[in-house]
């Protein structure tokens, strides 16, 4: 036969099998011993083993036959030929990596992406176009299994469907894998196919489907759900590297379904929107399509009023107008706007929503650059801020104010800051984010509201999750945290469904099963992210690190590390690039982070200024989309974090909003309970290439993938595992057909029936298990059972066509031979007649005939005969009417009798009834008269319980305003930090101007030494003048008289210049004693701050004391509610009391209803058969043994009962012994709580005197700070008067100048003159000594001041030696004059040099100057090729579009091709049809031309049948004749009267024999009732004695935990000890942490001071390098000095002459010289004024630090006393701790005797609920036997129907043939007469039947009626067993808490407690032996 060639369509869905059946594939395999070895390239390659050597195998390849060895554990197996491409891969017969990556290859490059692994679908994206999403697939795959039709997405979706609609069970579709792998469009065709299948418009769908074509038809709400897509798409898509519409979110659809299965509504949730998408992108990558969208698609007017631009314009866009193949983005935009149309949107909000996008990309145009001498943004070009400000309804300049100089909350103040560019760059691009994911936002809740709006009730729903898959990139942020996380919580989700759940199925179901770790526990990961604390995961120390004070990313990550250091899962890189990084080891792999602005991004932070003025736009939208703007995070929140600034003000901030990771974690938390709430199907999408190429797969990066999702081990499992399991009912209804002989008849327990089966069907042992309630199978066993069934049912419907056909076949062959015969007989008649008819004597005889006499007297015997019947009939008639009178009479008459004697049974059982009543309502008035007393003891201690709530609400009351109170202090202490802070930075501020000043006096030292360098050049001037003056000596004797004048003078200007020195040198030691005493205030202020730290580490302490002392009282308020909830428990078990004696009585009443019941029965049971009555004596027999069984129970019931009454006095005494302890304990605690209260007093007045103390110290340490600044003021003066007196002496020095030139004139005024110099030399040498000291004596605080006395001494003696040394200048001033003239050399040299670095420089100015030409040149070529690059690009971007126009093209032909071939397709199914109809309608002729020759054998056999009975009409016609002449009726009907009275006989014995039957069955029913009744009075006693085991057992158990009790106050003690212990080593490590801190301020001090002394070497460097400078330009002068020398040298003769002229000016000189003395004299005296002032301030300072150290005294003494007050405090505090760790040790004591109780309830109702289920299951057994019956009596009722039915057709068939021969024989009367009287006798049986019927009907009804007594019986014994349990429980609670107080008196009974158990025990043992392990129930 030729097969079928495959369609289109098919050849990418289904395998060929030619292929797989192939037997020269076969044989290669086996062959070769093929098997797969690694392979770097193609991941793993087929070779074939040529020889194994040990552990090396020797292969060659199957490609290439290249020969290599390969480690024998390195290679795979190979699976046979016909496993290739199979589609569930867990078929496999070797299952590793090789084989999967082979079967998905091999699939894949056939065409077939989609293939099945146990769970999962795996689907490969093919890159390409697919023909399997068509109409016609959707209803290949509509209602089919998943193993009838090949793997498809349709068929997951199809599957949950149908699940979905059958079990009504929600459903969820997974759809995970890497960007690119296809995992939206798998959701498109999810929702596509629902779209199709579930819709509510079926009716509308067939005509749309006319006009559409093949398109698909939808309804409004369907299509609405499809329309969602492009909107989500166009605002949350984008085109990435990987793929060109990336989902860059996750999304989860959940789509409602009512009852019937339509689509109701749909909801969409999203997840991780990659906002920051929307400013900045890769080169190739695109933002969001809408941008593209709206700039490409917008009209003109739209562009105009959405003040749109080109793409190259606008920042964000970074690559500009990225075209995507195949797309055109104004067609897209057309499409967006028609699917929101579709969605309901207006107009307006299309608008709105594109002006917010258009605003987006505006706010990328804003640019910001920063002033010239600050850094503080500027907005230059305003029209970007003026577009966005329009768009948006604002004020543009509140904008761009609120941009640049926001307004920041700092305290209590609101302050404007001014931004930097970077901040201001930074703000606009999170303000675009946050308006883009707001609108996100927006738009999807709209959507959703859209999806929502019909009225329908949801009943299930079906959720399709498309979310990323798992990424590890090289940068991997926060981002990849979040989808990293998701990830693990997915996997562990389809860990949980698919390893966890099965294997503890398995394990609860009882079979052989290894629990398998399969390495997959992915807990401790996800611990590592989510956890909140103890210690905290990373999310919750990310969030704990946003709200601290100067916290960074490298501060996150160093807490991280110290906190989750050791965690398995987490680890530290090995290169640490930066300090930001961790890794974390996820189930696919170690990925490493980079933790780098995860505080911002965690945080979210916006320009709160623009929020609060979007949120009041004048636009409504935009005011919409910002009314939440008040829980943004604020500029102010982030200058916290910057900032040190007041914790408390983030604190108020911290409720107001929630951060990124907090609002994740929560709803993925809700997801993941949405998730586990549902059945989830998984799709693992798979990118086989990242080139986007269709037919490549790249197998390294499949395994990966594989690996990741966790698909191999799926797998693994469901081949290990037994995925498939049905309950045994289940399999044995199904499969029961497949073993018909196996199962005997009668009842059998489901589990036996199976084994039964399974045997039959000689199944592998290893192929199933079987549980407890159900049956295991492997993958594959099912289906061979379904396909055995199939085959069976096809073997049985095929044997029923055959017989049924046959029949039909018979009977028509019956029919033709009938036709036959007529037709022959016809064909005789009508040849007799056609000879006959021309005889005359045949007219003449038919002439005559009628007129005969005969023929009339064969008429009137006729009309007779007719007669007779009728009478004979009416006579009948008669007969039987009398027969049934006297029946019914006979009837009424022993009903009467019976009816006599149930009204005598029951007038006595009435009267014993009411005997019962008297009794009962005696009992009903002696309980309630015990309720009445109960229900006063309850409303008693309901007002106790009240006082003592109103106690607690007191208590409550002073708790809170005591915390109040430390909530205060804490405000204080924080206040007192922050000042504490600013000191801080006022002293550091202080410490920067002192080293300011030093930095000043350090540059006048160095002024000083230049003016000695001046001053030494001057005295080398002057020696040489003085070798010129003695030349003059001749001039010299005459103006000696001049010279000793002018002596004396300077002898004064000498000694007036000493005088100054002294002065100066007095301000210099005063300064350095102001310095000094600076030293001492600053040291006197770290004194002051040492005493404050200690202050607050006091404070501390005694804060911590009031927490533990809170702390305590916490517990001792947690004791009260202990015992509130005792005396709720106590009100509880009351109630519990209450209502199981209500129930006592509902029982009692129930029973007599069932006795009644039972009676009515009876009497309705009762026959007149002696057999009746005997059953009647032995039912009054039973009732008899009821009502004494009813008595012992009632007496039984009254003992219980007056033991209860027995054990609940003792409880309520035991209550009230409870109650009076509590109060006790209540008193104590009162007197605890008013020692504290008192001690919380004192401590708040001791806290408020440190207050004060605090405040004191701060206001002296604020006038400290005062009198600091005014000395700072002072010092400032002094320098100033300094600098003053540097300016003079360098006036002084010009003039000198200027004198020394007058004497070079004059030699005598040249002699004095070098005398004065050397005098000023000596002097400046002592200054600068002077200073040498100073500069030591900074270093050196507190010891310089003796050092300071010393130096003046040697100062003083230093002044007397230079004096002396003055007169020695003359003699240096010839060597001076020597090195004068080797400075000249120098200086020679020195201007060679600088004239070669002049010319060095004009070269060096030369090469700058042509590398700027060639810079130039390089600029103009670089704009040339940038020109080129852009006319490059132009070029590309044509061609680009040429491209984009032939793929358009290209595409255009596809989609035609593909429409022809759909008219193709739907030509050939319409010649299909034409053929099907043409062979249906010759099949109809083959089947008319059959039926025509059935019809004509049918009239032949007629024919012949009509001739027999003409025939037997003739004999029959004859035998009448005979019968009239013989006459013998009367002995005819005798006889037929004998026949009729056999025939009742026997119907007589048969209804005897169906009686007795029924009559037995009552019996066994009977039998069923009373074993039921033993039963339950067995259980009774059971249950009984379980009680008394389980009171015993809960004694035994209490003594346990007394000695519990004490082993833990015995260790309570020792870690008491430990608690000491651990006290003392605390204070040791405090001892030893001071005196570290200690060293660590020296360590601090030392290191301050190696800085000031590098500060101070690098200003010496500065200075020297200004010397050297300076030497430069003296050098230059002393060479002009030199020049002029020479030129005065030639010019000395012709000056000479003008000498005297020259002493005139001389003399006019001396006189401005006295002058300028006078002048100077003055200022001295000035300058000792101030000194004076000075010292005035000096002692004022003195005075006031001695005030100080008086009040520091006072403070100490302060101080002192409240240290002593402290240590009391903490005595007692001591002792209130000890007093409450007894309480808490009972406490604990009393919480774990509590707990071990509340364990042993559990274990005994664990027990019970055991005992519950065996006794279930055999009552069940036994109902199911009774249902059993039931069945067999309905069966045997049905087969009487049957027989019924077929008597009536047999009825029929005879009522046809009595008229036919009444019509053929009317003469024949008596045979007539028999046949009537067997119609009576039929009648009359068929009358006895319906009886017979409708008595086993009321008999079946009664059976029912009795089985569901049954059940009422088993429910109420089951109730009166749970009020029994709760008694129980009730009253052992009481005696537990009666009980618990009593330790002394435990240890007593634990040997009884003992002995009691055993006995309990042994008891058990006996109830289990004796009732088959069935165990009382609750």
């Amino acid at each position: 036969m030729s097969k079928k060639a495959p369609s289109e369509d098919e050849k990418f869905l289904f395998v060929d099998k030619d292929f797989l059946n192939s037997p020269m594939a076969q044989a290669d395999w086996s062959a070769k011993k093929l098997v797969w070895i690694p392979s770097e390239k193609h991941g793993f390659e087929a070779a074939s083993i040529k020889e194994e050597h040990g552990d090396e195998v020797l292969v060659e390849l199957a490609d290439n036959g290249k020969k290599m060895t390969v480690n024998k554990d390195d290679i795979q197996k190979m699976n046979p030929p016909k496993f290739s491409k199979v589609e569930d891969m867990a078929e496999l017969t070797c299952l590793n990596e090789a084989s999967v990556l082979h079967n998905i290859r091999e699939r894949y490059f056939s065409g077939l992406i989609y293939t099945y692994s146990g769970l999962f679908c795996v689907v490969v994206n093919p890159y390409k176009m697919l023909p399997i999403y068509s109409e016609k697939i959707v209803e290949m795959y509509k209602g089919k299994k998943r193993h009838e039709v090949p793997p498809h997405i349709y068929s997951i979706t199809d599957n949950a469907y149908r699940n979905m609609m059958q079990d009504r069970e929600d459903q969820s579709i997974l759809c995970t894998g890497e960007s690119g792998a296809g995992k939206t469009e798998n959701t498109k065709k999810v929702i596509q196919y629902l779209a199709v299948v579930a819709s509510s418009h079926k009716g509308k769908k067939d005509s749309s489907a006319q006009q559409s074509g093949s398109q698909f038809a939808y309804g409004e709400l369907e299509k609405q759900l499809l329309q969602a897509n492009p909107i989500l798409e166009a605002f949350g898509n984008a085109k990435t590297i990987k793929n060109d519409n990336s989902s860059r979110f996750g999304k989860f659809i959940r789509i409602n379904f009512d009852v019937t299965g339509y689509i109701v509504g749909a909801n969409i949730e999203t997840y991780l929107l990659e906002k920051s998408r929307c400013i900045r992108q890769a080169k190739i990558e695109r933002a969001f399509h809408i941008f593209y969208y709206m700039i490409a698609g917008a009209k003109d007017k739209l562009r105009e009023e959405l003040l749109l631009e080109p793409f190259s314009n606008y920042r964000f866009l970074i690559s500009g107008h990225v075209q995507i193949p195949g797309q055109q983005d104004d067609e897209l935009y057309e499409e967006t706007m028609e699917a929101m149309n579709i969605m309901g949107f207006t107009e307006e909000e299309r608008i709105d929503i594109l002006k917010v996008c258009s605003t987006v990309m505006q706010l990328g145009n804003i640019e910001f650059k920063k002033e010239r001498n600050q850094e503080q943004a500027t907005m230059p070009d305003n029209t970007a801020a003026q577009k966005v400000c329009h768009l948006q309804g604002i004020n543009v300049t509140d904008f761009t104010r609120a941009m640049l100089t926001p307004r920041i909350k700092v305290g209590r103040e609101v302050v404007q800051k001014a931004q930097t560019k970077e901040q201001a760059d930074f703000a606009t691009e999170a303000l675009a984010k946050a308006v883009f994911e707001r609108l996100f936002r927006w738009i999807l809740a709209r959507v959703n509201k859209a999806l929502d709006k019909t009225k329908r009730q949801g009943a299930s729903f079906l959720g399709i999750l498309d979310i990323a898959g798992f990424e590890i990139f090289e940068d991997n942020s926060f981002e990849q945290l979040c989808i990293n996380y998701t990830n693990e919580k997915l996997q562990q989700l389809f860990n949980h469904t698919m390893f966890i759940l099965e294997q503890e199925e398995y394990q609860r179901e009882g079979i052989e099963w290894n629990f398998i770790d399969f390495g997959l526990d992915l807990q401790p990961c996800i611990e590592l992210i989510e956890r909140p604390n103890n210690p905290p995961g990373i999310l919750a120390l990310l969030d704990e690190e946003c709200w601290f004070p100067k916290a960074t990313d490298i501060s996150f990550v160093e807490k991280l590390m110290n906190t989750q250091g050791n965690h398995v899962k987490f680890a530290k890189p090995k290169q640490l690039k930066d300090k930001t990084e961790f890794s974390i080891l996820h189930y696919a792999g170690k990925v490493d982070y980079n933790a780098t602005a995860w505080l911002t991004k965690n945080m979210d932070p916006l320009n709160d200024n623009i929020t609060s003025l979007l949120s009041n736009s004048s636009s409504a939208f935009v005011q919409d989309l910002w009314k939440d703007a008040d829980r943004v995070v604020g500029l102010d929140t982030i200058a916290k974090m910057t900032d040190s600034s007041m914790p408390s003000a983030s604190k108020t901030k911290k409720g107001m909003f929630r951060t990124v990771g907090q609002l994740y974690k929560e709803s993925l938390a809700k997801l993941m309970t949405t998730l586990h709430n549902t059945q989830p199907n998984f799709v693992r999408c798979i990118i086989p290439n990242h080139e986007k190429r269709a037919g490549k797969l790249d197998a390294h990066l499949v395994l990966e993938q594989l690996r990741c999702n966790g698909v191999l081990e799926g797998i693994r499992i469901c081949r290990q595992g037994f995925p498939n399991r049905i309950v045994f009912q289940e399999f044995r209804q199904r499969y029961e057909i497949l073993a018909a002989n196996a199962i005997p008849k009668g009842f059998m327990d489901g589990k036996q029936a199976c084994c039964l089966m399974i045997k039959h069907l000689d199944l592998d042992p290893n192929l199933y298990r079987i549980g407890q309630s159900k049956i295991f199978f492997r993958t594959g066993v099912l289906a061979q059972l379904e396909e055995e069934r199939d085959l069976k049912i096809t073997v049985i419907i095929i044997a029923f066509q055959a017989q049924a056909r046959g029949f039909l076949a018979r009977k028509a062959f019956a029919k033709r031979q009938q036709q036959l015969t007529a037709m022959k007989v016809i064909q005789r008649n009508c040849a007799a007649y056609l000879k006959l008819r021309n005889w005359q004597w045949w007219r003449l005889f038919t002439k005559v005939k009628p007129l005969l006499q005969v023929t009339r007297q064969e008429e009137e015997m006729s009309l007779k005969d007719e007669e007779l019947q009728k009478s004979k009939e009416i006579a009948i008639k008669f007969e039987s009417e009398l027969k049934e009178i006297t029946l019914k009479h006979t009837s009424i008459l022993e009903e009467r009798n019976a009816l006599q004697e149930q009204l005598q049974a029951e007038t006595e059982l009435y009267a014993e009834a009411e005997e019962m009543r008297v009794r009962l309502a005696a009992k009903k008035q002696e309980l309630e008269e015990i309720l009445h007393e109960m229900e006063a003891r309850l409303d008693e201690e309901e007002e106790r319980s009240q006082s003592l709530l109103v106690e607690k609400k007191k208590m409550q009351q002073q708790m809170q305003e005591l915390e109040e109170h430390l909530e205060e202090e804490e405000d204080a202490r924080q206040k007192l930090q922050l000042e504490k802070v600013t000191c801080e930075g006022k002293i550091k501020k202080l410490e920067d101007d002192i080293l300011v000043m030093e930095d000043q006096n350090n540059k006048l030292l160095k002024e000083r030494k230049l003016m000695e360098e001046r001053i030494s050049d001057f005295s080398t001037n002057l020696a040489e003048e003085e070798e010129k003056s003695k030349n003059l000596t001749k001039l010299k004797n005459k103006h000696e008289s001049m010279i000793s004048e002018l002596e004396v003078r300077l002898k004064k200007e000498e000694k007036s210049r000493q005088e100054l020195d002294k002065a100066k040198r007095k301000l210099e030691a005063e300064s350095n004693d102001m310095q000094e005493q600076i030293a001492d205030l600053q040291a006197q202020i770290a004194d002051l701050k040492a005493q404050l730290a200690k202050k607050e580490e006091e404070l501390q302490n005694a804060l911590a004391r009031l927490e533990d002392e809170t702390a305590q009282k916490n517990n001792a308020l947690k004791k009260i509610r202990e015992l509130e909830g005792h005396i709720s428990d106590l009100q509880e078990d009351l109630d519990s009391e209450r209502a199981a004696r209500n129930k006592a009585e509902k029982i009692k009443r129930d029973l007599g209803e069932e006795l009644e019941a039972l009676k009515s029965e009876l009497e309705d049971t009762l026959d007149t058969t002696a057999t009746q009555q005997e059953l009647r004596a032995k039912r009054e027999q039973e009732v008899n043994l009821l009502k004494r069984a009813i008595e012992d129970e009632n007496r039984t019931h009254e003992s219980q009962i007056q033991e209860m009454r027995q054990k609940h006095t003792q409880a309520v005494e035991e209550l009230t012994e409870q109650l009076e302890q509590s109060k006790r304990v209540k008193s104590n605690l009162e007197k605890a709580k008013q020692a504290l209260e008192k001690e919380t007093s004192e401590l708040t007045v001791e806290v408020r005197s440190l207050t004060q103390a605090k405040q004191d110290g701060e206001h002296k340490r604020k006038k400290l700070e005062g009198q600091v600044v005014e000395l700072q003021s002072r010092f400032t003066d002094s320098e100033k008067q300094k600098a003053e007196l540097g300016e003079r002496c360098s006036k002084i020095t010009v003039e000198l100048e200027s004198v020394t030139n007058l004497l070079n004139e004059a030699e005598g005024k040249n002699i004095k003159l070098s005398k004065d110099v050397s005098s000023l030399t000596s002097q400046l040498q002592d200054s600068q000594e002077l200073l040498a000291e100073e500069t030591r004596q900074k270093l050196q605080f507190s010891t310089k001041l003796r050092q300071a006395e010393d130096d003046k001494n040697s100062l003083q003696e230093q002044l007397e030696e230079e004096m002396e040394a003055k007169r020695n200048v003359e003699r240096h001033v010839s060597t001076l004059n020597i090195q004068l003239s080797d400075s000249k050399k120098k200086l020679d040299e020195m201007t060679g040099n600088i004239e070669l670095l002049e010319e060095g420089k004009k070269r060096l100015q030369r090469d700058l100057e042509a590398a700027n030409t060639q810079f130039e040149e390089k600029a103009s070529a670089y704009d040339k090729l940038e020109k080129t690059k852009n006319r490059l690009q132009q070029e590309l971007e044509d061609t680009l579009m040429d491209l984009d126009n032939q793929r358009q093209n290209v595409s255009n032909l596809e989609k035609k091709q593909k429409k022809f071939d759909q008219m193709l397709a739907e030509e050939k199914s319409i010649s299909s049809k034409y053929a099907d109809e043409r062979d249906r309608a010759e099949a109809e002729a083959r089947e008319k031309e059959t039926r025509a020759l059935s019809l004509g054998r049918a009239l032949e056999e007629a024919q012949d049948s009509r001739e027999e009975l003409e025939r037997a009409h003739k004999a029959l016609k004859m035998e009448m004749e005979d019968l009239i002449s013989s006459k013998d009726d009367v002995g005819k009907n005798v006889h037929e009267l004998e026949k009729s009275k056999r025939g009742l006989e026997a119907q007589v014995e048969e209804m005897k024999t169906q009686l007795e039957e029924l009559e037995d069955e009552l019996q066994a029913a009977e039998d069923a009732k009373l074993r039921l009744e033993v039963n339950m009075q067995a259980l009774k006693a059971q249950f009984d004695r379980d009680l008394q085991g389980r009171d015993e057992m809960g004694e035994e158990k209490k003594r346990q935990l007394v000695k519990q009790v004490r082993e833990l106050e015995t260790e309570l003690e020792d870690e008491r000890k430990q608690r000491t212990l651990a006290a003392a080593a605390k204070k040791k490590m405090e001892t030893d942490m001071k005196d570290l801190e200690g060293q660590i301020e020296t360590a601090n001090k030392g290191r301050d001071e190696a800085i000031k002394q590098l500060r101070k070497l690098q200003a010496q460097m500065k200075d020297y390098q200004r010397e050297l400078e300076d030497a430069r330009a003296a050098r230059e002068e002393v060479l002009t000095t030199a020049k002029e020398s020479e030129k005065k040298a030639k010019s000395l003769e012709a000056e000479l002459m003008q000498l005297q002229e020259d002493l005139a000016a001389a003399e006019r000189a001396r006189k401005q010289a006295e002058a300028e003395r006078d002048e100077l004299s003055d200022e001295l005296a000035s300058n000792s004024s101030g000194k004076s002032a000075l010292a005035d301030e000096k002692r004022r300072l003195e005075a006031k630090i001695s005030q100080l150290e008086e009040e520091l005294e006072e403070e100490q003494s302060n101080m002192e006393i409240l240290n002593d007050r402290l240590r009391k405090s903490t005595q007692q505090v001591d002792q209130l701790n000890n007093e409450l760790q007894t309480e808490r040790s009972t406490s604990q004591k009393n919480e774990s005797a509590r707990q071990q109780m509340e364990r042993q309830n559990k274990e005994l109702k664990s027990k019970l609920q055991e005992m519950e289920n065996q006794v279930k299951s055999k009552f069940k057994s036994s109902i199911n036997a009774l249902e059993a019956k039931v069945a067999q009596l309905e069966e045997q009722l049905e087969q009487e129907s049957r027989e019924k039915q077929a008597n009536a057709k047999s009825m029929r068939q005879k009522d046809k043939k009595l008229k036919d021969l009444m019509m053929q024989v009317e003469d024949e009367r008596k045979q007539g007469e028999q046949y009537k009287d067997q119609a009576e006798k039929a009648s009359t049986r068929m009358k006895q039947l319906k009886r017979q019927l409708e008595e086993s009907e009321e008999e079946s009804q009664r059976a029912t009626a009795a089985r569901r007594k049954l059940q009422r019986e088993l429910d109420e014994a089951t109730e009166a067993n749970d009020a029994m349990s709760r008694e129980v429980n009730s009253l052992k609670s009481k005696l537990r808490r009666g009980n618990e107080p009593s330790f002394g008196s435990a240890p007593r009974r634990m040997g009884g407690g003992r002995r009691v158990v055993e006995d309990a025990s042994e008891e058990e043992v006996d109830s289990q032996s004796d009732f088959n392990g069935t165990k009382s129930a609750e």
